[in-house]
């Protein structure tokens, strides 16, 4: 691993190249990404990348790092609301919305970098399936509060269900971006939120 930056100015240089080369990567793929390219669009010299990364593979784990927390980081004040049911219908409905945005284009970033690279890295694997853990922590803990707030009945299996929500969430995603589709998201999570319905406390008067 390259020399961590020790300053401020040094960690907006480090940032300013992981940023490039995370939107090179997106155009490009991993593959066809070269640190010329990202050097110039930083814009960075050779030497800087090589000060702070030791070659392409180590970029190509700060990227790995980068898109986990911006999915993620994308989603905050979403998964904040999923203790409660409405919480839950917000988040599936901002997902679709987005895939709606695009056209279906685009897929998930954590599984199209887990793609190109997971069989070819495994230090990048590990990363990005550490993304994909945060994800489904996430989507339990909401899930957790629901049980603990009188939504979901106690003993529900949080964990079985958030893991078969991430599953239909990243499935989705797939076939969205296959057909150029978003409806396949919508389709996908709808069975998932059905799946997690069946767990629900009835309504007082139900």
């Amino acid at each position: 691993m390259g020399a961590p930056p020790t300053t401020d100015r040094g960690r907006l240089t480090r940032q300013r190249i992981v940023a490039a080369a995370t939107e090179v990567v997106a155009e490009k793929g991993a593959l066809g990404a070269s640190l010329d390219e990202v050097g110039a669009r930083a814009p960075a010299s050779r030497s800087q990348l090589y000060h702070y990364f030791d070659d392409k593979s180590d970029l190509l784990l700060a990227v790995a790092e980068a898109t986990n927390d911006t999915v993620l980081g994308g989603q905050q004040d979403l998964f904040a609301g999923l203790g409660t049911w409405d919480g839950l219908i917000r988040w599936a409905d901002a997902l679709v919305a987005l895939q709606q945005e695009r056209g279906g284009r685009g897929g998930c970033p954590i599984a199209n970098l887990l793609g190109q690279l997971g069989e070819r890295d495994d230090d990048i694997r590990a990363v990005l399936a550490s993304g994909f853990d945060r994800w489904e922590a996430s989507i339990r803990a909401g899930l957790s509060a629901m049980v603990e707030g009188g939504e979901l009945r106690p003993g529900t299996d949080v964990a079985w269900l958030a893991a078969n929500t991430l599953a239909s969430l990243q499935g989705g995603l797939v076939l969205s971006q296959a057909r150029r589709d978003p409806q396949a998201l919508r389709r996908a999570l709808d069975g998932a939120i059905a799946l997690i319905a069946g767990y629900r406390v009835d309504p007082p008067g139900r």
